[in-house]
């Protein structure tokens, strides 16, 4: 294990899909539909934010959720379009969760939470 291993949570065992285009934001509200789509927006010059995913990825035991990975300091526009197509005030960290086409949670910085995420999808 490297030392980039070390400080970027390096054994995730979250299956993240990568959220790098905002025609991709259609697709996950799509996929909502079959199973809960969970949007983490992650600010990489965030520790909070670090924490959150840190906390995320230390606790994921949630096979009927599909998780999504947002640089939000890469992708701002992504960003952007989340809160403005979604219709959620945008925060770093955020956790939107989505199922059946809308957010059904949202929550920021510390409130961000496997088992607040497990909360609303059984």
């Amino acid at each position: 294990m490297g030392w980039k291993d070390i400080f970027s949570g390096g054994n995730s065992n979250v299956p993240w899909k990568n959220l790098t285009e905002e025609k991709q934001i259609a697709e996950v509200v799509e996929l909502s539909h079959e199973k809960p789509q969970l949007i983490f927006k992650h600010s990489t010059r965030c520790s909070i934010s670090s924490m959150a995913k840190d906390r995320l990825e230390r606790e994921w035991n949630l096979e009927n959720v599909e998780p999504w990975y947002l640089d939000l300091i890469a992708y701002r526009n992504v960003s952007n379009a989340i809160a403005s197509q979604l219709g959620v005030h945008h925060e770093s960290p955020q956790a939107i969760l989505l199922k059946d086409g809308v957010v059904i949670h949202d929550s920021s910085h510390n409130s961000i939470s496997v088992s607040e995420v497990a909360k609303h999808v059984s």
